[in-house]
Order: C-alpha cells, then sequence, then structure tokens
C-alpha cells in the first residue's frame, strides 16, 4: 500500500498525521509591460519576462485550472490531480483534488474541495474524525512548505509569484499548449529572493517555504503566451521527509486557461470550520 503523509505545523510544532484519504501535507510586485511582444532572448530578458508574470495574471483576473501533482520517495510515485476556477484579483480560488486509488484495490476517494485565499487554505472532506459538512482550516504560513505543495496542488497565483524570484531564465524556443502559441522559458527561481518581491498574501507562505524546503532553489519549466500571461507552469521541489528521513521530490504542474471566466469563490463561515482534533 502507499504509505502517505500528511504533516500540518500547529503551536509552533510539526504533527505529523497519517491520511485517511490519502493526501500529502508536507511545502513573488513589479510593475512592466502588458505583454511579451518579442522573444526574449538573453538571459536578462527572460527574468524581466517571468518577474511581470503574476501582474499579467491579476490583469487577467481569473481563469480555469487544472493541476498536477507528483510525489516520490523510496522507488513509490503518487500523482494527485486537480481541476478548478481562480481568482488572481481577489487571490482566491476553488479546486476539486482527485486523490490516486489505492493500489490496495480499497474504494475510490472521495474528491477534496479545497478553497484557497490569502495566508489559509480550506479542505472539505478531509478526511477521519472530521464531519462531512465541516471544513479544515489551515494557516499557510504556518506550514513548512508554505502550500506550496501542502493540499496535493500549488496555489496558481503563488506558483506565478514564485517566477518572482527567478534569478536565471533562458528562452527554451515557441511551442504550444492547449493549442495556444506560447515561449517557453527554464531556470531557477530563489524562494528567499521571491517572498521579498511577493503579494502581502503570498509572502508569509514563501518565506516558510524557504526555511522548509530541503534547498529553496527550485528549477522551473514557464510556458507564456504572447500577453505575457502564465498559460503552464512546472516547478520541482524538494524537502525532508521527518517520518522516513529522507528527501522527497515533488513536481507540481499547474495549467491556466479560458481568462475572464467567472469566478465567484465564497470562503466559510467561522460555524463551518471544524475545531476539533483530526484523528491520525
Amino acid at each position: 500500500m502507499v504509505a502517505q503523509v500528511e504533516e500540518e505545523r500547529r503551536g509552533g510544532r510539526m504533527i505529523v498525521v497519517g491520511a485517511a484519504v490519502g493526501l500529502m501535507v508536507c511545502v513573488t510586485g513589479c510593475s512592466g509591460g502588458t505583454g511579451v511582444t518579442e522573444d526574449a532572448r538573453t538571459g536578462a530578458d527572460s527574468v524581466e519576462v517571468l518577474h511581470r508574470a503574476a501582474d499579467s495574471l491579476r490583469r487577467a483576473g481569473s481563469a480555469k485550472t487544472r493541476t498536477s501533482m507528483e510525489m516520490a520517495t523510496g522507488g513509490t510515485r503518487v500523482t494527485i490531480r486537480g481541476e478548478g476556477v481562480y481568482d488572481f484579483e481577489e487571490q482566491r480560488g476553488r479546486l476539486k483534488v482527485l486523490l490516486p486509488q489505492d493500489p490496495a484495490g480499497a474504494d475510490e476517494h472521495r474528491p477534496i474541495t479545497e478553497l484557497l485565499a490569502p495566508g489559509a487554505l480550506f479542505m472539505k472532506n478531509r478526511g477521519a474524525g472530521v464531519p462531512s459538512d465541516k471544513w479544515v482550516r489551515v494557516d499557510t504560513a504556518g506550514l513548512s512548505d508554505g502550500n506550496l505543495v501542502t493540499g496535493g496542488a500549488t496555489d496558481p497565483y503563488a506558483a506565478a509569484e514564485l517566477l518572482r524570484g527567478a534569478r536565471t531564465a533562458a528562452y527554451v524556443g515557441k511551442t504550444e499548449v492547449a493549442g495556444v502559441p506560447v515561449r517557453h522559458y527554464r531556470g531557477t527561481a530563489d524562494l528567499d529572493l521571491a517572498a521579498k518581491s511577493a503579494s502581502e498574501g503570498n509572502r508569509d507562505a514563501l518565506k516558510a517555504a524557504a526555511k522548509g524546503f530541503a534547498s529553496a532553489q527550485v528549477p522551473f519549466d514557464a510556458y507564456l503566451d504572447d500577453e505575457g500571461r502564465l498559460r503552464k507552469v512546472r516547478h520541482r521541489f524538494s524537502f525532508v521527509n521527518g517520518r522516513q528521513k529522507g528527501t522527497v521530490a515533488v513536481a507540481s504542474t499547474t495549467l491556466l486557461y479560458e481568462f475572464g471566466v467567472a469566478a465567484d469563490v465564497t470562503l466559510p463561515e467561522s460555524a463551518d470550520i471544524f475545531a476539533g482534533k483530526i484523528a491520525e
């Protein structure tokens, strides 16, 4: 059976609980032009284009998103997928996260509904011990990964803001993403630098990630359309699994499409948030 672990930081210490649903919980402002009118072929030009990617998303307003998160440790590989909408102006999103089928043949897991907001992650169908009508709220600044991988999906705006920390980047060439012409960039982002340049909503979470990951250097592949909007980004994270004392490799991919779609995300009322202890 695939062993999957959830980690949450509470009361200043890390509590590791077995996630009955199989979700693993373990882990930027610049101004500029409105688009990419020419190929950014030099390293400096490529870095500048990537630094502006998050601002281009805010101007776009909203988008649909698909996510994929692959985790590998000890020869075991797990993939978690998500789909939903995101409001870049409000920095709020709603995802339906699909967990992998239990290799032992257990019944298929119910999808987890996640609401993303500055400083917080809300999860429904969270797992054992949580009533079906209640949400679990997690303070993202208190997570060692800053919620870059905690919920099984990277917050789309945080993924874009991480590119504010790009130190090196190369223009790879033109290609297509879901039929849309894009420019492909490859480089490395620094979490510390990203945190310094991030919006207020993501700053503390990225600071936490800079301290919590095995390395603050995050390799990425980013694909931007002619308006400078991020269409796809793939980050490769690495963190230390405290229970198994090994390094876990995580590849997180975010796809964005149908910009301008309605994305009204309402956060739970206090009475709807689970206040009890999560069963181990």
